[in-house]
């Protein structure tokens, strides 16, 4: 085969740009330290690199994230540790306060200190980081707390990104830590008025005519004491009261929501232990063969009934109680039983009650006649037509409570399903205490923003609800807001067409005919003029917009209200807006600063237990019960706090795996694009060594001609 010169330098050309080439790779390989520029150089190298790159980007990503969260969990713990601190400090000064040697000039002090505490609680829970407040919910540019107590946040949760479909909270929400729930704490509530011995109060009456009234001793009763002891005698006599009987009226709410009346007829020579048995058998739903399972009822140290949910998590158990005997001999204690004939067409009205007394002595001996006695007292007032002369004897015929242009309600509309506040689209079936709303009738009764009294009613009914104004003929269907617009049937009724209706009786604006249309039109008139709606804790708020210190009045029941079962139990009223009920001392259901300010009035007050009697705050819980309730928001707040702590722990430990498998990937990541600089200086010094050799070849056989072989 002839090898011609062309062939040649064809062949020493490609050899020696193949090996420039090679060289050129090696170098450039060094100095970037990258085995590759563009993808076309190995587009195996390329997709690797991209590809680990971009899991190192979402790395770094959750890496940001985790520790960007872990700022705000860990700042979140430590201003948590600091409220239980707090509240540590705040039970003991309401401990100190509950002694009775303290003197006006001490308890005034401690309440200053502890109006500092509330003060200071105030300033945490509103507790900022790079102008983001902690407590707000996902609305972190809201303040969280107001200057009145109220929560002005959301209870949605910030989440931190921990890779592909994984988020972590982060935050403990102010609805969460200030308006939150303990499935585990069983409700407590108690009556507000003191009980004593009336055969200690008033031993010439009821044990020896010759004892002077001086040597009265002042004695609480317990549960061994008898009805005697409770609603007194007119003699001495302990032999002659088997005719005579005592009657309690008992209304409220049981575990599961229901509402129930019970009339309790019991001897003189009864205990109190066995009323309390009878009252425990009043909040068995099953009346057929009622058991006393459902509540614990005892009497504290100052002859206070205190009723015990035994079913943990539930907010609805509420009470009320009035108590009456007859000591008219006339007509062998009738007075006292409301359903006896002699109230003829009135029979079984709780009404009947207000002709007695609650002054013991002059219905036993001045006067003989109906003594009543009172177990809950709350300063409210009554509608129009609703008698108040005793305060005892209405349960829920009052008055909302006014503060400024506002009206608002004491008890809380509870969700019987689940527990949860009730809202405006909440159907009022979930919250009655009965199984249908078809039949029943509400009242509603005040005076509207122009200072006319009026009285309104409801009838809710499966063909259609309807309302009428002051007895008028013309009932105003309520609508539905669906298609087509009818009258809406009465288990679909929701909070907000109940308030829509209260609106419009409030301002005045009636629909000026019975179609949808006029009935939308007196809506939006009366929202111009006022508004109603459900608060945070579920509690009815009605807000006058023109006076800023409002003329109306308003109250909401139960048409049935005043009426009781002639024997036994029977169903209560329907819905309870405000009452004078036993006052809540532990609930599931927490409202940390409302119950912050209730304790500190209390020590303000000087109360050490709750007193009915004191005109100015009735309802107050007492310093007593006050540390119960600071109990129960320590453990609240303690568990916040480590649930706090838990998502601090979730966070580093991500963080610090992430890190790890940053690490780990750019690892890879070098060993898939990264360059080793000791084989490829080798492999350079190689190329430069056949690079040379076949220099030096192709410099010999240059020089070759047959003149070399002469």
């Amino acid at each position: 085969m002839r090898i011609t010169s062309g062939s040649y330098y064809t062949n020493i050309y490609g050899e020696n740009n193949k090996i420039n080439q090679q060289l050129y790779d090696v170098n450039k390989q060094i100095s970037s330290t990258h085995k590759i520029q563009y993808a076309h150089e190995d587009p195996g190298v390329f997709i690797d690199t991209l590809r680990l790159d971009d899991e190192i980007t979402t790395l770094t990503q959750v890496k940001n994230s985790a520790q960007s969260a872990y700022k705000v969990s860990t700042q979140t713990d430590t201003t948590i540790g600091e409220i239980v601190k707090t509240l540590e400090s705040m039970k003991v000064k309401l401990v100190n306060a509950a002694t009775d040697s303290n003197s006006d000039t001490s308890m005034q002090a401690i309440a200053k200190e502890l109006r500092g505490l509330q003060n200071h609680l105030l300033t945490l829970a509103n507790t900022s980081i790079g102008g983001q407040y902690l407590f707000s919910g996902t609305a972190t540019s809201v303040k969280p707390i107001s200057s009145d107590g109220t929560y002005q946040g959301n209870d949605k949760d910030l989440e931190a990104f921990l890779g592909s479909g994984v988020k972590q909270k982060y935050n403990i929400s102010g609805s969460q830590l200030f308006l939150g729930e303990e499935s585990k704490i069983t409700r407590t509530i108690t009556t507000n008025v003191a009980q004593m011995s009336l055969n200690d109060l008033y031993p010439d009456i009821m044990q020896n005519p010759d004892t002077p009234r001086s040597a009265s001793e002042e004695s609480y009763i317990t549960g061994s004491s008898t009805i005697r002891d409770l609603m007194g005698d007119n003699d001495a006599d302990t032999t002659n009261d088997t005719t005579r009987s005592s009657y309690f009226y008992v209304e409220g709410t049981r575990t599961d929501g229901t509402t129930f009346k019970s009339k309790i007829q019991m001897g003189m020579d009864d205990t109190m232990d066995d009323l309390m048995h009878q009252i425990a058998l009043a909040y068995d739903p099953n009346t057929a063969s009622p058991t006393a399972n459902q509540v614990n009822v005892s009497l504290n140290a100052n002859g206070q009934i205190e009723i015990t949910d035994k079913i943990a998590g539930s907010s609805k158990l509420d009470f009320h109680m009035v108590g009456a005997v007859d000591f008219d001999s006339t007509n062998a204690g009738d007075a006292a039983d409301i359903s006896d004939a002699m109230y003829g067409a009135s029979a079984g009205s709780i009404d009947n009650l207000q002709s007695g007394t609650t002054d013991f002595e002059t219905a036993a001996v001045t006067t003989p006649g109906l003594y009543v006695k009172e177990f809950t007292k709350s300063g409210f007032t009554s509608p129009a037509g609703v008698s108040n002369t005793l305060e005892g004897v209405n349960y829920d015929r009052t008055n909302f409570e006014q503060d400024g242009s506002k009206l608002t309600s004491n008890i809380s509309q509870i969700n019987k399903n689940d527990n949860s506040f009730a809202t405006a689209t909440t159907k009022l079936l979930d919250v009655a205490g009965v199984n249908t709303l078809d039949g029943q009738q509400m009242i509603i009764n005040g005076t509207d923003v122009n200072g006319n009294p009026f009285t309104a009613q409801i009838d809710l009914a499966t063909a259609g609800s309807t309302f009428s104004l002051d007895g008028g003929t013309t009932n105003y269907d309520i609508f539905n807001t669906q298609t087509p617009r009818v009258a809406a049937d009465a288990d679909s009724m929701t909070y907000q067409q109940l308030m829509d209706v209260v609106n419009m009786a409030m301002t005045g604006n009636l629909p000026a005919t019975n179609t949808a249309a006029d009935y939308d039109a007196a809506i939006t008139a009366s929202n111009s003029k006022a508004s109603v709606q459900l608060d945070s804790s579920g509690r009815m708020v009605f807000e006058d917009k023109v006076n800023p210190s409002t003329n109306a009045s308003l109250s909401i029941y139960d048409a049935g209200s005043d009426t009781y079962p002639a024997s036994g139990t029977s169903g209560g009223s329907i819905f309870t807006f405000n009452a004078n009920s036993a006052l809540t001392v532990r609930d599931a259901k927490t409202d940390f600063f409302a119950q912050i300010e209730e304790m500190i009035k209390s020590v303000e007050e000087g109360k050490t237990r709750a007193d009915g009697s004191d005109a100015a705050d009735p309802r107050n819980i007492g310093i007593q019960n006050a540390i119960q309730m600071l109990d129960d928001l320590s453990d609240h707040v303690s568990r916040m706090q480590t649930e706090a702590g838990s998502y601090s722990q979730v966070l580093q430990a991500s963080s610090d795996r992430t890190s790890m498998l940053i690490i780990s990937t750019k690892t890879l990541q070098s060993d898939v694009i990264d360059t080793d600089i000791a084989e490829a200086t080798l492999r350079m010094q190689q190329l430069s060594l056949n690079y040379q050799a076949m220099l030096s070849s192709i410099s010999k056989v240059s020089k070759l001609s047959l003149v070399n072989y002469v």
